[in-house]
């Protein structure tokens, strides 16, 4: 009789400390709203929740590379824009200077307004990014263009500036090299005009350098096209990678939430009924040693 009463006892009072824990456990879950805090509550979804961490943090650092990436994008995609306007109105200026009727005075307004694009290009081409790099500069760093005391502007970088990193092992060229976007040779923007001023303000044959001035701005132009188009891709691949990782975070928050999270009903629920099994047991425990102890005194 003893022996079975000591079991009862041991038996009612482990039950007892369990509902109490889960009791604890299910509260300290409603409280928090999660049902992971520590290793010891699941080391296995603890693991896989520093995972999806890591792998947030990780892709947050790509998202925000990913926004400067597309801010530079836009801004060489204005800068570019505009180096078109200024050049297809400096073959305006070319053809309006081999009409025959012009005056010196309106020859020479050409000329100005033609140097003032030419000054204009200049600028565009070694704007900045919003991290101080030049749009249209290599792998130093430093502007792309330079002016001699003659007036003459050359190209004076090399290779090819860092790309930004957008993913693991993934990076990304967010413009395109001044050697590439202006043209070179006898299709440099910046030769050509100066070219044709100098023929203008000399009294040259103003009708050839028309047509050759016409000619190097057009080859200026289909490259500067090419390079807009090609930094036109470079946004549409960024607006993919954004997409992606905006697919992943949400993908991430779903695993993390099945994991981590509580159902806030279901689980108040249980608390109440863990309770109810809790209080029903003391109840019974309480009688159980009384009527052990009148026995034990009868």
């Amino acid at each position: 009789m003893r022996v079975s009463t000591s079991q009862t006892y041991q038996r009612s009072m482990t039950l007892m400390s369990n509902l109490s824990a889960k009791a604890d456990t299910q509260q300290s879950q409603i409280a928090s709203g999660k049902k992971v805090t520590a290793p010891s509550d699941d080391p296995g979804a603890y693991r896989q929740l520093a995972g999806l961490k890591r792998t947030d943090a990780n892709d947050k650092a790509y998202a925000a590379n990913v926004s400067t990436a597309q801010g530079i994008i836009d801004q060489s995609d204005d800068t570019l824009s505009n180096i078109e306007t200024q050049l297809q109105r400096a073959q305006e200026l070319f053809s309006n200077a081999a009409n025959g009727t012009l005056s010196d005075a309106d020859r020479s307004s050409i000329g100005k307004e033609l140097d003032s694009i030419r000054d204009a290009l200049f600028a565009l081409a070694n704007s900045r990014d919003s991290r101080g790099q030049p749009l249209f500069g290599g792998a130093t760093g430093d502007l792309p263009y330079v002016k001699a005391d003659d007036g003459t502007i050359s190209y004076v970088s090399s290779g090819e500036p860092a790309g930004i990193p957008i993913g693991d092992q993934t990076s990304i060229q967010v413009s395109v090299t001044g050697d590439r976007a202006f043209a070179a040779g006898t299709s440099d923007m910046f030769g050509v005009i100066a070219e044709f001023t100098n023929v203008l303000r000399s009294g040259g044959d103003v009708q050839a350098a028309s047509q050759k001035a016409v000619s190097g701005t057009t080859d200026a132009f289909a490259s500067v096209t090419l390079a807009h188009a090609s930094v036109g891709a470079r946004g549409t691949r960024l607006e993919l990678v954004a997409d992606q990782l905006n697919y992943a975070a949400t993908a991430r928050e779903d695993a993390r939430s099945a994991i981590e999270d509580v159902d806030l009903a279901a689980t108040i629920s249980e608390f109440q009924q863990t309770l109810t099994v809790l209080q029903a047991t003391q109840a019974s425990f309480t009688k159980l040693t009384a009527l052990s102890l009148f026995d034990y005194l009868r």
